[in-house]
């Protein structure tokens, strides 16, 4: 065990051994992060690598941020919510020597001063060099505040739907300093934590924050992504008539295709008495939709953001409010009805939950650890060499291809990839999913050398062209 870190602040450091027996449960549960340890393990590929780490502070993260150090790398870390830490997540991270910023239930305040405290907290003294996020908002702040910063920094791991719009803005309003890969489409992301892990930490989060009986209930999901996919058929499996809210029409029919009934919100509103949002837009539930809610409709948000509820106006609005435990209140409305709001708008999984189960996060985690060595690795031709993954990701025919941007202005320390927003190449999502077949008793058929003739693709992969959708 290393030294514990010498700049953190956690809800109670003496959570720590709590912590590692649960991260000694969860790394059994994740065998893509247990495996690409050990794959890389005699090369340090992170070695030199200095992340800010800006995700929830969970037991599953913390597994993730000991790959990233086993691999060579100085962290510092913070929660991307100011609900999502696990206080014994987070006591076991900074009893092992890294600096983290975490606690559940933080203010807006607390939540800008720990990005600001893990900016200057690297034990070695340097400033950070490349960037993990979920969200965007420390990749944000330090775009606005420390731009300095990204002058030495390899590039930007995003985890998540929102943060990487918002990647995608910064690329288009040419506002963007740094390359960037977008994690959140790796097909094992977005399929599998996306759909499979709000499949089953939805319900999970309602469950222990309310008791009530999904079966028989109404259901509506606002959005059918991957995300809105996962809760309908949670809500649906458990019982509940699901009604789906959408503005593409693609995505609508596949709702409809699926058995549910696509409507507006303005219809969903006084019928529904299960209310969930997942669209990382605004204004989805706004004043008008709660004035027409039944008695005690539960309201709550698996998108990442708050600003799918209009809190503020439920908060300004109603007569009273009456917190039933953390995360749980009660709003008395002037007609008399009630409605009950869970995680105040937030991510309501990790704010009445644990999140999504190790397995699932492991396929996402997974990809963040082949994101960081791919930016931070991307000129290490001996390295790439060694590793045929990484050699076709990073390879300059494909790296050229995806320059979208002028640099001439854009000063940099570092040799790194060209600023852009990628998605990790197939061979290296394929890779990921390898990395988690045994764990499910999964057996692979590989092709003949006639097979893979005929088919035109190279025996070891990758299978499916980049437009193939799953």
């Amino acid at each position: 065990m290393a030294a514990p870190a010498q700049q953190f602040k956690v809800a109670d450091i003496n959570l720590a051994a709590f912590g590692r027996r649960e991260i000694e449960l969860a790394e059994n549960e994740m065998p893509g992060l247990m495996a690409t340890r050990e794959k890389y393990k005699n090369d340090q590929p992170l070695k030199g690598a200095r992340i800010a780490g800006c995700l929830h502070m969970t037991i599953q993260t913390a597994v993730l941020i000991e790959t990233l150090k086993f691999l060579g790398a100085e962290l510092t870390w913070t929660s991307c919510n100011i609900f999502s830490t696990q206080d014994h997540a987070a006591a076991a991270i900074a009893a092992g020597g890294t600096p983290v910023f975490a606690w559940k239930g933080e203010t807006e305040e607390e939540y800008e001063w720990c990005l600001e405290q893990q900016l200057k907290s690297f034990p070695s003294g340097k400033p950070l060099n490349i960037i993990l996020d979920d969200g965007g908002d420390l990749t944000a702040l330090v775009h606005k505040k420390y731009p300095e910063m990204l002058e030495g920094c390899y590039g930007v791991s995003e985890e998540t739907t929102t943060g990487v719009h918002h990647l995608y803005k910064m690329l288009k309003n040419k506002g963007l300093l740094v390359p960037c890969i977008n994690v959140n489409d790796s097909v094992t992301k977005s399929k599998f934590d996306n759909l499979y892990g709000c499949r089953e930490s939805l319900v999970d989060g309602i469950k222990r924050a309310t008791d009530v009986m999904i079966a028989g209930k109404i259901s509506v999901v606002a959005g059918f992504g991957d995300v809105g996919k996962g809760c309908a058929e949670a809500l649906h499996s458990m019982g509940s008539r699901v009604l789906v809210t959408e503005i593409d029409p693609i995505n609508a029919l596949q709702a409809a295709m699926a058995g549910y009934e696509v409507v507006t919100m303005e219809e969903a509103a006084p019928i529904a008495q299960v209310f969930v949002t997942t669209t990382g837009c605004r204004d989805i539930i706004v004043g008008k939709h709660f004035e027409a809610m039944r008695e005690d409709a539960v309201v709550c948000n698996i998108g990442h953001f708050d600003i799918e509820i209009d809190v503020a106006w439920l908060k300004k609005t109603a007569t009273e409010k009456v917190s039933i435990k953390p995360q749980v209140d009660r709003f008395t409305m002037p007609s008399g009805r009630h409605i009950i709001l869970l995680a105040e708008g937030r991510l309501v999984n990790l704010g009445c939950a644990t999140g999504h189960s190790s397995f699932v996060m492991s396929c996402s985690f997974t990809n963040q650890v082949l994101a960081q060595i791919m930016l931070f690795k991307a000129n290490d031709k001996e390295f790439t060499k060694k590793y045929v993954e990484f050699g076709r990701a990073v390879s300059d025919e494909e790296v050229e291809a995806k320059k979208v941007v002028d640099e001439s202005n854009v000063k940099s320390t570092v040799s790194r990839m060209p600023i852009g927003v990628y998605v990790l190449p197939k061979i290296l999502d394929e890779q990921v999913a390898y990395l988690h077949l045994a764990h499910v008793n999964a057996k692979l058929t590989k092709m003949t050398p006639v097979q893979a003739e005929y088919m035109s693709l190279p025996v070891e992969g990758p299978f499916k062209s980049d437009m193939y959708r799953y």
